[in-house]
């Protein structure tokens, strides 16, 4: 096995490994000893999870989360410089993507070490792809400001984005879907259409495209269901 980087996706929700996982995937992982993780405990779930004969004990964790500074991740990649294969595993999704994971990999590259992307779900690319939007024009914004004023003028600058052929595509905290798609429906013009792309790969998965006007006159409840939101005309 090469010594190299491997970011290693993680199922979405509460999906079987083998829906959403290559076997090669399973293969990789059960060879590396040295993790960076975005959550210790999760990431033992998910290793168990993926093989239950896996040696724990035996696994080195690193913690890379968003109160990691980055000088504390200077000698996270020690075990790849001597030699040994690291695996980057992030909460959900693929590593990297909106995910401190980014950091560490930053570092690799400068460094001129091996960093091989493992194929995985990823919510930007299977909500675009369910969307019915433009897909060879978008951006990910990620999380929009918090503070009404500063997201306002974020979704008028999107829309100026998406009358230019862009979809738009970002996230929100869970408990606050409800009110992002109420946001949604005050702010913009009524006529764009909107996309609301919930617990993707999982058995309640629901992919729904209307246009605002319809949201506004919608019953709707996507409290704490992990969701990605997408605009476009």
């Amino acid at each position: 096995m090469d010594a190299a980087l491997y970011l290693i996706p993680v199922p979405l929700g509460d999906s079987a490994v083998d829906k959403v996982l290559p076997d090669y995937n399973l293969r990789v992982l059960r060879e590396i000893k040295f993790f960076i993780v975005e959550n210790i405990r999760s990431a033992r779930r998910f290793l168990k999870k993926c093989d239950k004969n896996i040696g724990i004990d035996g696994i080195e964790f690193f913690t890379l989360d968003e109160h990691t500074r980055r000088e504390d991740i200077s000698g996270y990649l020690n075990p790849l410089l001597a030699g040994n294969a690291m695996g980057v595993i992030s909460e959900a999704g693929c590593p990297a993507v909106a995910d401190p994971g980014a950091d560490i990999v930053a570092m690799a590259q400068s460094r001129g070490l091996k960093v091989v992307p493992l194929v995985g779900p990823s919510s930007i690319l299977l909500s675009l792809m369910a969307s019915g939007f433009n897909g060879q024009s978008f951006a990910f914004h990620g999380y929009l400001p918090v503070d009404s004023a500063k997201r306002v003028k974020k979704f008028h600058e999107m829309e100026r984005d998406i009358a230019s052929g862009q979809t738009q595509i970002f996230i929100e905290t869970p408990y606050r879907n409800n009110r992002m798609i109420t946001d949604i429906c005050n702010t913009v013009r009524k006529s764009l259409r909107l996309c609301v792309a919930c617990n993707l790969t999982c058995d309640d998965e629901s992919v729904v495209t209307l246009t605002v006007d319809e949201w506004t006159r919608r019953k709707f409840d996507y409290n704490k269901r992990p969701a990605i939101f997408l605009l476009y005309y």
